[in-house]
């Protein structure tokens, strides 16, 4: 069964919808464990006051905020919480707003919402007129001690809430170096067309359940392989890939393949050897480790 993380109520005008937080999403993936690799034992982390060399209880740490170097002022828990006891308790639809116009740059982690006791009428009520409407209702929340600029919207039956990034925590792209470059190039129309039927071409509804995570398989699947003792050869280094010499060959190849049926008959991009850099093999595919899939 479902455990809620946080309870508290959707306020948008003077209605309260009383709702409760379940988390919506759970990433798989390959965890690993720091050995020693002379003694292969888990290596341990511990909180260590580095002016006594002594290891430092959980309930003994608190929240420190560094004003000048090595200097901290101390905040409680109590002491956040009592900042504004409503806003914790709270989300604060400010806008209703087109779900187009919101850039998915701007999209963090996901919950479900769901009524308390009592508030299903109030909670469907938001739900279908949300719905009908076609908005999404942008407001703020605080979740683990953070205000937090949210999405509000209709996702099935049920009401989701989207964390979002503040403005200002959203990097410009401009700041790349290869803007210009982007700015100056230009495709001929005949190119333009030719990328627009290819993209016609393998348009398709949306279904999650057909993409697999391959890279998290062939991880666990190493795993297992050297689990039973087999020796495991190491392939060599990815090439980098390069642009397709003939970008318009390339398309009239692509758009053929997709056309067939047979994708295999598409052009292979051209790759470029990197050298092998030392260190290679940490991490996914590390020798050493003890791993599991957080499933």
């Amino acid at each position: 069964m479902a455990r809620a993380i946080w309870s508290g109520a959707i306020s948008f005008g003077l209605v309260n919808v009383p709702v409760k937080l379940y988390t919506a999403t759970s990433p798989k993936t390959v965890r690993f464990n720091q050995l020693s690799s002379k003694t292969g034992a888990r290596i341990r982390q511990k909180r260590v006051d580095p002016t006594t060399d002594e290891e430092v209880p959980y309930e003994d740490i608190v929240k420190g905020y560094e004003i000048t170097p090595d200097r901290y002022v101390v905040i409680t828990n109590e002491e956040l919480d009592a900042l504004d006891p409503k806003a914790t308790r709270t989300i604060d639809i400010e806008e209703f707003v087109d779900l187009s116009e919101i850039d998915p740059i701007y999209y963090d982690h996901n919950y479900y919402l769901a009524p308390t006791a009592g508030g299903a009428k109030a909670y469907r009520l938001l739900l279908d007129a949300m719905r009908e409407a076609g908005k999404v209702g942008i407001g703020k929340v605080v979740l683990r001690s953070k205000q937090q600029l949210a999405a509000l919207r209709p996702t099935g039956d049920v009401l989701t809430l989207t964390t979002m990034l503040w403005g200002d925590e959203v990097l410009p792209a401009d700041r790349l170096d290869e803007i210009g470059e982007i700015e100056e190039a230009q495709a001929t129309d005949r190119e333009l067309k030719m990328a627009e039927q290819l993209i016609a071409s393998l348009s398709a509804e949306f279904e999650p359940s057909k993409f697999r995570d391959e890279y998290r398989d062939q991880v666990l699947e190493l795993i297992e392989r050297k689990a039973a003792g087999e020796e495991i050869a190491v392939q060599p280094q990815a090439e980098e890939t390069e642009a397709a010499p003939d970008l318009m060959a390339a398309l009239e190849a692509s758009l053929a393949a997709v056309r067939s049926g047979d994708e295999d008959e598409a052009p292979k991009p051209r790759r470029r050897r990197e050298p092998a850099k030392s260190g290679d093999g940490d991490g996914a595919g590390k020798s050493r480790g003890k791993a599991k899939a957080n499933t």
